[in-house]
């Protein structure tokens, strides 16, 4: 989970990353003023199933393709990239069609979030137990 570019408000990012690990996945929270390489590189190295952005200043449209083209450069083929924040829901469709996962709005209840996260890594990614 990252926090890219400037943008500074954080506390719904913990709010998630402390969901998602009482929901049984591991969270790697990479914090602030994260770059798409810095992300891409964590991802890479912690061999992520999942890689969470969140984005309220409006940055959205120039950092998720961003992190979206290195993972494909990289060959992160496999990982599933979501995202959140204020994003206009013609950005949503646009971004959607480039290949990330769903978007979240605002309002979005915690659990849909782990519903679709858990059922895309459920279906495309080896579990073990």
């Amino acid at each position: 989970m990252a926090k890219p570019g400037l943008d500074g408000h954080d506390r719904g990012l913990k709010v998630l990353a402390a969901a998602y690990r009482d929901a049984g996945m591991e969270v790697i929270y990479l914090g602030l003023r994260q770059t798409p390489d810095m992300i891409v590189a964590s991802a890479l190295q912690e061999d992520v199933d999942v890689i969470a952005l969140s984005s309220l200043n409006n940055a959205h449209m120039t950092i998720f393709p961003a992190v979206l083209n290195l993972m494909k450069e990289k060959g992160l083929i496999d990982v599933l990239l979501v995202g959140g924040g204020i994003i206009p829901k013609k950005d949503i469709e646009k971004l959607e069609s480039m290949g990330m996962g769903k978007l979240f709005g605002p309002g979005t209840p915690v659990q849909e979030t782990v519903d679709y996260i858990t059922a895309w890594v459920e279906k495309n990614r080896m579990i073990e137990n």
